[in-house]
């Protein structure tokens, strides 16, 4: 995504090394790691934050549209709430995930799912034809988000990051209705 999308209260755009600060409130903190797909540790501290995000800033050059990694913004205050990604799931080689993390005082606001029904309707003019979002089986606010993002559940599934999933999908035609 080459431009920033809007949506009515939140701007989602490509993450900077000066979110470092705001992304350790979402990555740093254990009540939203535990939760991540695949698994991924705290990250300790801001220099280490900076690291990771010059990590994806450079990673997202070489992706593929719709692929990448964003920050969700808050268009009242610019305050950085929470990341968006879209990712091939493993075996790596056609099935996309669309993920999002928020920082805990962002939650219950309805921002993950607002900024991933935009995201998605973005993502379906890059020529794909499905996402799928995988969630733990206790992570009831993930699992409500992707209902929310208007996805359907497909099952559950341990061929992902070999973790037991819930798996969800949506499609184009699921955007309509």
């Amino acid at each position: 995504m080459s431009e920033e999308l809007t949506t009515e209260r939140l701007v989602v755009r490509e993450w900077r090394l000066d979110d470092a600060a705001a992304a350790l409130a979402i990555y740093g903190t254990e009540k939203v790691i535990r939760w991540l797909t695949p698994a991924m540790g705290e990250v300790a501290d801001e220099a280490a934050m900076r690291s990771v995000l010059q990590a994806w800033i450079e990673a997202q050059q070489n992706m593929p549209s719709p692929r990448g990694r964003w920050a969700i913004e808050r268009r009242a205050d610019g305050e950085v709430v929470g990341g968006l990604g879209i990712r091939l799931l493993p075996p790596y080689k056609e099935d996309l995930e669309l993920s999002w993390q928020l920082r805990p005082d962002a939650w219950g606001h309805g921002y993950a799912s607002e900024a991933g029904r935009g995201l998605v309707s973005w993502a379906f003019t890059q020529e794909i034809d499905e996402l799928f979002a995988v969630a733990r089986p206790a992570n009831t606010r993930a699992i409500g988000t992707a209902k929310r993002i208007g996805m359907t559940w497909v099952g559950e599934t341990d061929k992902y990051y070999n973790l037991r999933l819930q798996v969800f999908r949506i499609r184009p035609s699921d955007l309509a209705e």
